[in-house]
This record gives C-alpha cells, sequence and structure tokens, in this order.
C-alpha cells in the first residue's frame, strides 16, 4: 500500500507521541504524574454546559450550519475585541468560526501556502505552525526565539532573500511555549515588516486571558494596519476548560478569511449552530470565571516555581499561560531529563526540542494539574535528581 509523500517529512504529533508513553506507563501500573500535557484539569464552568444542553435541546440548532458562521457569534466576537482590546471589527467581513485554533492554524496554510513557497515560524513554536506548513510542500525557515531576547523574534536576522520569499509569518503572543509576552512595540515592528515585504501574518491568541501580577495581553490587532496584513485566532479552550469542545474564530484581514472559508466549505461543514450559539453565550456574558481560574493557575505558578527553585533549578514566574518554561539541570538535555523523570519519577514533562531545534535545553511545565499533584510530581523529581 503507497501513502501520499507529502506524510514522509511530517513527523508525529508531540502530544500524540506523549499520550502513547503515559499510557504505556499507566498499563505497567505506575502512578504517572503529567505536567506535559496542558488540559485543564477542571471541568468547563456548568452555566455553560447547561446553556450548551439548551442549545442542543433545540432543534433548529439541528440543520447544516453556515460555515461563515451565525451572525449573532460574529456579532458578539466584535463587542468583545471592541470591548477587551479596543479593536472594532466588521462582524460579517472579518470573522469567521473555527473548530478550535489547531485546526484553523493548520487549515490556513492550505490556503495561503504553496510547494515551494517559505514559511517564516518561531522556533521553539507551537507545532502546529510548522507541522502545517510542512504538510503543503512549504519550505520552513526557523526564527529563533532566544532567552536574552525575551523570547521574541529578531526580524533583522531574516534576509532580504527569505522576506521577499516569504508568505506566511506565524507568531503568538503570551507565548507557547516559552510563557513569554510582548514587548511595546513589537507588534508595530511586524505590521510594518509584513507590509514591506506582503507578507501574511498568523497571530495565535489563545492565551491573551489567562495573564497574572497585573499583566494584561494585548491584541495583534490593536497595532495600526494590523487588519491590512493579518488575522488573529482566538480559542475559548483554556480560558473556559473547553478543550474538547473544539470552539474558536478567527478575526481580521477579510480577504484571508475569505480565502480559509474558500477552502473549508470544501473540506467541512461548519461548526455546529448549538456550538456557535453557545460561544456567542460565553462572549456575551461576565467573565469572572476566568479571573478565578488565573487565581487557580498563579497559585500553582507560585507552588512549582518555590519548590524547584529550592532544588537549584531556574525557574522564572510566567506572567501568562497555563505553562513555565524551565531551563533543565546541567547534565542533561531535553530528551535526556524528559527520560530521566519519566523513568525514574513517574513524571511527565514535555521536551523543549519537540518544538523546535532552539527549544534545546528546555521543558514545558504545564499547570493544569491538581496543586496536590504538582507538589508530588515535584517531590519525585527531586528525589530522582538526588540519587
Amino acid at each position: 500500500m503507497e501513502f501520499s509523500k507529502r506524510m514522509d517529512n511530517l513527523a508525529p504529533y508531540l502530544f500524540a507521541e506523549m499520550e502513547r508513553k503515559i499510557s504505556e506507563k499507566r498499563k505497567s501500573g505506575v502512578d504517572v504524574i503529567s505536567l506535559g500535557i496542558g488540559d485543564p484539569d477542571l471541568p468547563t464552568p456548568p452555566y455553560i454546559v447547561e446553556e450548551m444542553q439548551r442549545q442542543v435541546a433545540d432543534a433548529a440548532n439541528h440543520r447544516y450550519p453556515s460555515n461563515w458562521g451565525l451572525p449573532e457569534y460574529a456579532g458578539a466576537a466584535a463587542a468583545f475585541y471592541k470591548r477587551r482590546f479596543g479593536v472594532e471589527l466588521d462582524p460579517a467581513k472579518e470573522f469567521f468560526p473555527l473548530l478550535g485554533a489547531k485546526e484553523g492554524l493548520a487549515h490556513i496554510c492550505w490556503a495561503l501556502l504553496d510547494a515551494g513557497d517559505l514559511a517564516l515560524v518561531p522556533d521553539p513554536g507551537y507545532p502546529v505552525y510548522s507541522g502545517g506548513s510542512i504538510i503543503v510542500g512549504a519550505e520552513v525557515k526557523y526564527l529563533h526565539l532566544r532567552p536574552e531576547g525575551g523570547f521574541l523574534p529578531d526580524l533583522g536576522e531574516i534576509t532580504e532573500e527569505e522576506a521577499r520569499r516569504a508568505k506566511v509569518l506565524f507568531i503568538g503572543y503570551p507565548n507557547n511555549p516559552t510563557t513569554a509576552v510582548v514587548e511595546d512595540g513589537f507588534f508595530e515592528r511586524v505590521v510594518a515588516f509584513a507590509k514591506k515585504y506582503d507578507i501574511a501574518v498568523i497571530h495565535d491568541n489563545a492565551y491573551s486571558e489567562l495573564t497574572y501580577d497585573g499583566y494584561v495581553a494585548p491584541s495583534f490587532l490593536s497595532a495600526p494596519g494590523a487588519k491590512d496584513v493579518g488575522v488573529e485566532f482566538f480559542s475559548f479552550s483554556k480560558p473556559f476548560n473547553m478543550t474538547g469542545w473544539r470552539i474558536g474564530f478567527a478575526v481580521g484581514n477579510h480577504e484571508i478569511l475569505e480565502h480559509l472559508w474558500r477552502l473549508k466549505t470544501n473540506m467541512d461543514s461548519g461548526m455546529f449552530d448549538a456550538l456557535q450559539r453557545t460561544g456567542a453565550f460565553i462572549l456575551n456574558s461576565p467573565w469572572d470565571f476566568v479571573g478565578e481560574m488565573c487565581d487557580i493557575y498563579r497559585r500553582r505558578r507560585d507552588l512549582l516555581a518555590e519548590v524547584l527553585v529550592s532544588v537549584g533549578m531556574e525557574v522564572p514566574k510566567p506572567k501568562a499561560t497555563v505553562y513555565m518554561w524551565v531551563p533543565v539541570p546541567a547534565g542533561y538535555t531535553s530528551a535526556s531529563f524528559t527520560e530521566h523523570v519519566l523513568e525514574q519519577a513517574g513524571v511527565v514533562v514535555t521536551p523543549g526540542r519537540g518544538y523546535g531545534p532552539a527549544g534545546e535545553g528546555f521543558v514545558r511545565l504545564s499547570l493544569t494539574t491538581p496543586d496536590d499533584r504538582i507538589a508530588e510530581a515535584v517531590e519525585r523529581i527531586e528525589r530522582s535528581l538526588r540519587l
């Protein structure tokens, strides 16, 4: 049996491989504590579940949806962006529903890239940026995110030839996996660069609502001219503990969204109207729950940082996301440390190398695990390092 050659260059998805290893360990009787995958351990809030139940029971939602999305979902998203970010959106032209941000990030590559085109991808970065580009046959230029540069890409490192070839630039802040946040003026520099070289900017905005210590994350679209060059992807998964629901949206440049719409009309039948109406309900409701989740994750962040520092690991406290990006102890690589804590401590962490070559020397720890299990995981890691 022969398969598509495009699969030859596509590595297995990082978290699928992690799930396999966790399953194997648990089958062998190991009490595995996972600090790897960023899947919230707490349930979706009851008021959202109840609204979804009401919408599912409504027969009006049982027919094919529109690929462009319901006006009430688009209108709620536009009102949210105006209220939260000060960004004006035309809900009829600058909004598009997504079956989760990951789906949108992968499909945008099909809409914007051809074989041989160049995609500018952060390194380390969310694996879908590079995976989606590779599967359509595009070439990937990795933009190294360095600690000394605040884990922001240095656009000056892109050669003139590469800039003229590039068709897409992926960015995402607050950042996964590094937890970095943007500095003033960064989005404006990205807009200027994209306009100069006619590059489409894709901003992954999955973590803007999970911030700490007074930090408030901006939208890429708040930068003047951003809608001329790019789109932003927003997800309900992390702030509302809705990873399994697969609900999000893209906003911004109409031409980019129109191409995504044309692609997806040939690939799926749109988002279930009950989900869209529930999404509109969430966007129009008070967001007290998100503040409660921020308090929980901040407490877990502080707990994890305190214990890791006590065992000699350097741990900067992030201002956003549900992760910690931690340098591995001396004498370890990302892979060897990950293997060590899995085999010797029964703890899963994510190797930084899995997010790109520049992730070497780091591991990502997720805060989406109960406090007591986080404490136990770090105690196990400490014992394994002493041994």
